[in-house]
């Protein structure tokens, strides 16, 4: 009756933290948190180039969509301009990152310039 017992509080014991993490979801840390967030104004030159991307999509955009002649010219006018816009946001975030800043958001901010500390 004893080794039935010694079994028992053996079993629940390794059991128990299997359970206990099925019901607590694990605890992700973003490696990057460290890093300063990147200043999202126009004392950082590589925003001024990533506001540039943006307004040189959207007008190209415009054009392309006055030159549609059907729905598939705008669909593919439409695509091209998110793929643009992705690649801006990937440029800018692998330059702020080769800067040892990380990009939160791509909403103007007024952090100080990037030179200065």
């Amino acid at each position: 009756m004893r080794t039935v017992f010694a079994s028992l509080a053996a079993l629940t014991a390794i059991a128990t933290p299997v359970i206990a993490s099925a019901h607590h979801p694990t605890i992700i840390v973003d490696g990057q948190r460290g890093t300063r967030v990147s200043p999202n104004n126009d004392s950082n030159p590589w925003w001024v180039d990533y506001k540039t991307d943006l307004s040189e999509a959207k007008r190209e955009l415009r054009s392309d969509l006055n030159r549609a002649t059907d729905y598939e010219d705008r669909i593919y006018s439409m695509e091209d301009n998110r793929r643009e816009i992705a690649d801006a946001k990937y440029d800018y975030r692998k330059e702020m990152a080769e800067r040892g800043y990380r990009v939160v958001n791509f909403e103007p901010n007024r952090r100080e310039y990037i030179g200065r500390r």
